[in-house]
């Protein structure tokens, strides 16, 4: 991480978002300026989104700007304020299913969202992008997955459009020299996770009672990544590669989603109520990374385990139960 110390001043997009804001917290740690942008859009509760923000609010170094990806006007002031030394996109549409229902969106944030960024790096020489991109591309490949891998049959307009926002990345790199690092995450979770995904929804069923929605017999499996983890690889990916690099971060040991329920019934002292339903067609049955890449090039690995992490994960709905009580799951 040595060369991250050496970026003055990052461009953190989605800094309200999941893995944004845990970003920016570790840059700022690091002594670096984060100009943060979010559109803070309704996908899911915007609650989620404040409580985030309000913890980085706080710090010297965090300027925030209420901007679109999507809207290359609205970047353009800050690439004339600022002189960036590097860009983390990290500003996505996520979820699979939702994807299906309403892919244009998917397109305009992933797609044409990260086309702006690279055209705005360019005009401005900004010579370092890190890119947020998804284990979902390497579906009906063999497992564990591996960087080198052909992705170029996505199952959803979810990782088509990452695919997309990929492909524009290289494209920049080759015309103009741009470093690019692409992160191909694996199931993230942890505190203040989005309330669509499945440890928080599961979390939230269980505590409350209610009957929970399990898609498929609960046989399928997930590469967990503890949301810290992730952040750490996001920070170490700001530092000069070869040129254009694709690596994995994830926790390389996939678990059944029936033990991942299993888990927070054991810390929340309280059975689930399933009701099972049939296996989504753009869900993957597994996924499991190969992070040999992550070590040899970001000198990353997981640290927290997943037994911690679900640990951590519902103490901290415990501790926020009063005010997560008055998001209603999507």
């Amino acid at each position: 991480m040595n060369n991250t110390l050496k970026m003055k001043t990052v461009l953190v997009t989605g800094a309200a978002g999941f893995i944004g804001a845990r970003t920016a917290d570790l840059l700022l740690e690091r002594g670096v300026k984060v100009v943060g942008v979010d559109n803070m859009n309704d996908y899911y509760n915007p609650m989620v989104k404040e409580y985030r923000l309000s913890r980085l609010k706080n710090e010297r170094n965090f300027h925030f700007y209420q901007a679109d990806i999507e809207n290359l006007e609205e970047l353009m002031p800050l690439f004339e304020k600022y002189s960036f030394d590097g860009v983390i996109n990290l500003a996505a549409r996520a979820g699979v299913r939702w994807s299906l229902v309403d892919p244009f969106v998917y397109v305009r944030t992933n797609t044409l969202g990260t086309t702006n960024l690279l055209e705005l790096m360019r005009r401005h020489r900004v010579k370092k992008f890190v890119l947020a991109s998804t284990s979902s591309l390497y579906a009906g490949q063999k497992m564990p997955f591996i960087e080198t891998l052909p992705v170029n049959e996505p199952i959803s307009p979810y990782a088509a459009s990452k695919k997309g926002a990929e492909a524009m990345a290289y494209t920049y790199h080759y015309l103009h020299k741009i470093d690019v690092t692409i992160l191909r995450y694996f199931t993230v979770y942890g505190p203040a996770g989005r309330p669509d995904m499945s440890v928080y929804r599961f979390i939230r069923w269980i505590e409350d009672g209610d009957t929970m929605e399990v898609f498929g017999d609960g046989t399928q499996m997930r590469d967990f990544s503890f949301v810290d983890d992730i952040a750490r690889g996001t920070v170490a990916a700001v530092k000069k590669c070869t040129g254009y690099e694709i690596i994995n971060l994830g926790g390389n040991k996939p678990y059944e989603l029936n033990y991942a329920i299993s888990l927070i019934e054991e810390n929340l002292g309280s059975k689930a109520k399933i009701e099972r339903k049939p296996f989504h067609k753009a869900d993957m049955m597994a996924t499991w990374a190969n992070v040999e890449k992550a070590r040899t090039i970001l000198g990353w690995k997981a640290e927290v385990n997943f037994e911690e992490g679900i640990r951590r994960t519902v103490n901290w709905h415990r501790e926020n139960r009063e005010w997560l009580k008055k998001i209603p799951l999507p």
